[in-house]
């Protein structure tokens, strides 16, 4: 679990908080300067004030939403104020960033009063191409999202009250498809009449459940007539049906959703609903019905909670980025009850297809097809944004509420262009190592970062740690971290039990190379040592070593426990350096000083097979000081015989050398000057003739840009190990750990 330390921690070091302004066009000379302020800025003004739809052309209006608060429904929390509801704002803001390439302002406005509210968010109109309410409470959210979208002309979209309302709307659209009901026909009953109750109950009737078909309950029992404590804008809601109580509705109920309070729901309920029963249990952390009660108790029951753990997870995060994503490149100016259908439409219909290959492998090569366990697409799959925001931006063009009207093929290949590869690459390999969840040995079990690095690991179910160290040094740490990492393994090496059998087996793998009995017992008590015969016995699937002491000496563990892969003649690296659109991987930049022809050719090889191995299709360029033989020098040679022998080795690899680096990256320089290179696209496995070379480029990407960068990882390794820089951040732990474990998985 998380801990407030490591939150805390997380959200002030560096720059405080998660989020920052940055320019998009060149501002570093004067003459940049003049083009982005003034004089230049005028004519942009100008062009504004003679068509005000220009704005749009010549600002970033068109791709800026404004997250607007008053903290009174924090969750978990409540009404706190606005400056407490700042995390989470910022925290969505980086999902918007993230998963639909949106930029956003973050408001948090300090009144409870709703018309000083709609009248302060008004007066921003000319600011935001949409807004995007939340955290406010029902009553006056509801009010103040109704009348902001009739005063407004861009999109006001209230989050709370529809993000998952649409992903229950697809939900619901293919469980009735599974079990053969029709929607006109269903008795629903919905419990919780706050946002998401709400929204869920429009949306439910607009896909056509009939209004006498919908009851809906609160803690004090069924909305009807004769009760004057319901809520102004649920009273459209109110039935009159002698089922007052929510056990009595759930009779012969055909759906039950839940936003409301956990285990409000028996056994017995679920038991007394229609046949092939569709339960929604929306409630968290803890549903109304858990997902394993609900489905032992009807074995024919559809069921979804809000917890990502179980099948059918109706998470918002399906919905709201690419709701607003559609809306703003279109200039809609309002989102309508009709977009929102065709985005749950959009993601109904994308569940029933054939999920990408890519999907299937971040869950373990789990097979998913549509059917009872699979009504929803999952969260990583690429097409959704894809086909959701073109449902939505489709749709406002239909009820002429789009100001700009987009070809459909051609938007759909702008949206598969607009997030690119590198910005979800660590979170789609996140989701492939949770399904591993490998034992991994950390040499260095006291360091802090590696003990932060295991706490999110464990949160994240990435891996189970096991710690080398005193277990009173490494408990002693965690306090003074504030860290609980539950029951975690701890093994001090000299009091293991393993202990000797590790020393006979490295004696005998090493007595014929100098080590005698007494020296095998000193280097078994190192940890390095001890977590390299670990990985070596089995009793652990990767390691992670070199916390705190020298690469070099813990490299040297490696190379006599582990040693080289049958084939390899020498254990190389990689770094897989992720840039917002781009990922590469850089090859040898932290073992091999002076490679040899035959060693390029192998580290060549290595690496693309890594690359594969994270679902990258490898482009390699081998890279030199020269291009296609421009200088007759014997390091360009050398890189052109490597060349040569990792086409003889692999004909279908797609690879060319020697290369300079920026011909390798360019596809311009290639088509003019150099129209025979087999290189089809931009090269992405960028192989460096010696380490310096390697090295250097290595920290150039490092300071001079915002790469993530992961590595080194060695490469060639009989058994999964990895060294970690001395130095790194717990994230940086995280990363290597993450990527180690999905590559480790060809080892398991």
């Amino acid at each position: 679990m998380i801990g407030p330390k490591d939150s805390l921690t997380y959200h002030e070091t560096g720059r405080p908080g998660k989020i920052e302004v940055r320019a998009t066009k060149p501002c570093l000379t004067p003459s940049d300067m003049r083009l982005a302020y003034l004089p230049g800025a005028v004519y942009a003004s100008s062009a504004i004030a003679e068509d005000p739809a220009s704005v749009f052309r010549y600002t970033s209006r068109g791709n800026l939403v404004g997250v607007i608060t008053n903290g009174t429904a924090v969750p978990e929390l409540g009404n706190v104020g606005p400056e407490a509801a700042k995390p989470i704002q910022e925290g969505l803001s980086v999902l918007f960033k993230r998963l639909a390439d949106i930029d956003v302002f973050n408001l948090e406005i300090n009144t409870t009063d709703p018309q000083r509210f709609i009248d302060a968010v008004c007066l921003l109109e000319p600011t935001f191409g949409a807004i995007n309410l939340r955290d406010i409470r029902a009553l006056e959210g509801l009010q103040i999202s109704d009348r902001l979208n009739a005063c407004m002309n861009i999109p006001v979209f209230n989050q709370n009250l529809y993000a998952s309302a649409v992903v229950a709307s697809a939900a619901l659209i293919n469980a009735l498809e599974i079990v053969g009901k029709k929607m006109q026909h269903v008795q629903v009953v919905i419990c919780g009449i706050g946002s998401g109750g709400m929204g869920c109950a429009r949306l439910f009737l607009k896909l056509g459940v009939q209004p006498e078909n919908l009851l809906v309950y609160n803690s004090r029992g069924l909305l009807h007539a004769d009760r004057t404590d319901i809520p102004e804008y649920a009273r459209v809601l109110a039935r009159k049906d002698p089922a007052r109580s929510l056990s009595d509705g759930m009779r012969g109920a055909d759906v039950f959703l839940g936003f409301s309070t956990g285990g409000i729901v028996t056994r017995e309920m679920v038991r007394s609903m229609n046949w092939s029963p569709i339960v929604f249990a929306l409630a968290t952390p803890e549903p109304e019905i858990a997902y394993d009660a609900a489905k032992s108790c009807r074995k024919e029951a559809i069921v979804a909670t809000g917890l990502a753990e179980y099948p059918n997870a109706i998470l918002d995060i399906l919905s709201f980025p690419y709701i607003l994503r559609g809306a703003l490149d279109v200039h809609a100016t309002q989102i309508t009850e009709g977009m929102l259908i065709a985005a749950a439409r959009a993601l109904a219909e994308l569940a029933r297809e054939e999920v990408v290959e890519a999907v299937e492998r971040a869950y373990g090569n789990e097979r998913f097809s549509f059917g009872p366990d699979y009504i929803l697409p999952k969260p990583i799959d690429p097409r959704i944004l894809i086909r959701e925001s073109a449902a939505v931006a489709n749709q406002a063009i239909e009820e002429r509420v789009a100001r700009r009207v987009v070809e459909t093929d051609a938007y759909q290949e702008s949206l598969t262009l607009r997030l690119g590869t590198g910005r979800e690459t660590l979170r789609d390999l996140a989701m492939k190592a949770r399904q591993k969840n490998l034992r991994v040995v950390f040499s260095d079990g006291v360091n802090e970062a590696v003990l932060r690095a295991c706490g999110m690991l464990m949160a994240d179910g990435i891996a189970r740690p096991v710690l080398l160290g005193q277990e009173e040094e490494v408990h002693e740490t965690m306090a003074h971290l504030d860290l609980n990492l539950g029951d975690v393994e701890i093994i001090n090496p000299g009091d293991s039990p393993r202990f000797r059998p590790y020393v006979e087996e490295y004696f005998r793998m090493r007595h014929r190379r100098g080590i005698m009995l007494d020296e095998a017992k000193r280097r078994i008590k190192r940890r390095d040592h001890f977590a390299a015969m670990m990985l070596h016995s089995g009793d652990a699937d990767m390691m992670i070593g070199g916390a705190s002491i020298h690469y070099g000496e813990a490299l040297r563990s490696i190379l006599e426990i582990i040693g080289p892969a049958p084939g390899v003649r020498k254990i190389s690296s990689h770094h897989m350096v992720l840039l917002p659109k781009k990922v590469y991987f850089l090859a040898d930049c932290g073992i091999i000083i002076d490679p040899s022809a035959e060693d390029l050719a192998e580290v060549a090889l290595l690496a693309a097979n890594r690359a594969r191995s994270l679902g990258f299709e490898p482009c390699v360029a081998m890279l030199s000081f020269s291009s296609y033989g421009s200088v007759d020098h014997a390091l360009a040679r050398k890189v052109r015989k490597a060349t040569e022998i990792v086409k003889e080795k692999d004909p279908d690899l797609m690879i060319d050398g020697e290369l300079q680096l920026g011909t390798a990256l360019d596809s311009r320089i290639r088509q003019r000057f150099f129209p025979f290179s087999p290189l089809k696209k931009d090269a992405n496995v960028l192989i460096f003739p010696d380490l310096q070379s390697g090295n250097i480029a290595l920290d150039l990407v490092h300071c001079l840009t915002d790469a993530v960068i992961v590595g080194p990882l060695l490469t060639g390794t009989r058994l999964p190990a990895h060294l970690r820089q001395y130095g790194g951040t717990a994230e940086e732990i995280v990363n290597l750990t993450t990527v180690g474990v999905v590559e480790a998985s060809a080892y398991v």
